[in-house]
């Protein structure tokens, strides 16, 4: 019999990039959903608190593939010089579980987090945005600005940020000939049409009455029931939008801190599927908020265009 490396691919940082375009995981993620699959049949992912950090095993079936990410978490690493969340990814033969490849998790994550909120985005954000805030100066920042150009027609981007240095950087890697890049502030917040926090904050990063009524507004930054970017008051008077609601009551701080305070109903949390799949209407005279943590389905999604292409979507 055939030893498991015999005939496993090996996807690095650049393969990967090279194979999948955001565009291309975004319409992967749509489609996902629209064919049927529930996110609600994704299996729990496991969370694990080691001394320095978290281990995340994500599992993961559907269609033709199974997979499985393990990815770690060290808030440490930033300073470093290394990323925050590392990851590798084995892709598997649904059938026969077999190992298929080896591919990048870091990379694999760095792109199928901004194309689950571009995914979202895609429905709910008003056709004409074009001005996006992002709190967040780090990669998840920086690629979340080529998802929502994937998906609009975005001209204006403001960085916001703790350090000047990482703003400016964030800058210059965001920056593109078409549109006005810069360092902003909590005030831009007040004319943005979409707004993106990808943070490790603890409290609000901004006050909720900035948020105009128009605007789309995206959490990325924690899967921790303890940490939140967005303020109760702004869950309160925005249409919420979850991945589901058992990862929204269990692991989306922000959800779970306005629903403990009583500004937020359980019954008001919208599944994505059904945003995506069109079973529920977008809100227009309200926020529109939608709050991730990461989920196993997303990753396999992505994952399988690397070796299908397009068509495995």
């Amino acid at each position: 019999m055939p030893g498991i490396f015999d005939s496993l691919r090996l996807i690095d940082h650049q393969a990967l990039a090279d194979r999948v375009s955001m565009e291309q995981a975004v319409r992967a993620l749509q489609s996902a959903v629209r064919e049927g699959f529930d996110p609600d049949d994704d299996p729990p992912r496991a969370i694990v608190d080691v001394r320095h950090g978290q281990l995340l095993l994500m599992p993961a079936d559907l269609g033709g593939h199974a997979g499985q990410k393990f990815a770690t978490v060290a808030p440490g690493n930033p300073a470093r010089g290394l990323e925050r969340i590392q990851a590798i990814y084995v892709l598997l033969d649904a059938e026969t579980l077999t190992p298929l490849a080896l591919i990048d998790g870091t990379e694999l994550t760095s792109i199928r987090t901004p194309a689950v909120s571009a995914a979202v985005a895609d429905v709910v954000a008003t056709p004409e945005a074009s001005t996006l805030v992002v709190f967040g100066t780090g990669p998840q920042g920086i690629r979340h600005v080529e998802a929502m150009r994937a998906i609009r027609d975005i001209r204006r981007v403001r960085f916001v940020g703790r350090d000047a240095a990482k703003s400016q950087r964030a800058v210059e890697q965001a920056s593109a000939a078409d549109i006005d890049v810069a360092v902003g502030s909590e005030a831009d917040v007040a004319s943005a049409d979409i707004i993106v926090c990808a943070t490790t904050a603890q409290t609000p990063l901004f006050e909720p009455d900035l948020v105009a009524d128009r605007a789309t507004v995206i959490a990325i930054g924690s899967h921790d029931a303890d940490r939140r970017e967005l303020a109760g008051e702004l869950l309160a008077r925005s249409q919420v939008i979850v991945e589901t609601e058992r990862v929204a009551r269990t692991e989306a701080g922000d959800v779970i801190m306005a629903i403990e305070e009583g500004l937020l109903s359980p019954d008001a949390l919208v599944p994505m599927a059904r945003i995506v799949t069109g079973a529920a209407a977008t809100a227009t005279d309200r926020p529109r908020v939608f709050k991730t943590c990461g989920m196993g389905w997303q990753d396999l999604a992505v994952a399988r265009l690397a070796i299908d292409g397009p068509e495995a979507a």
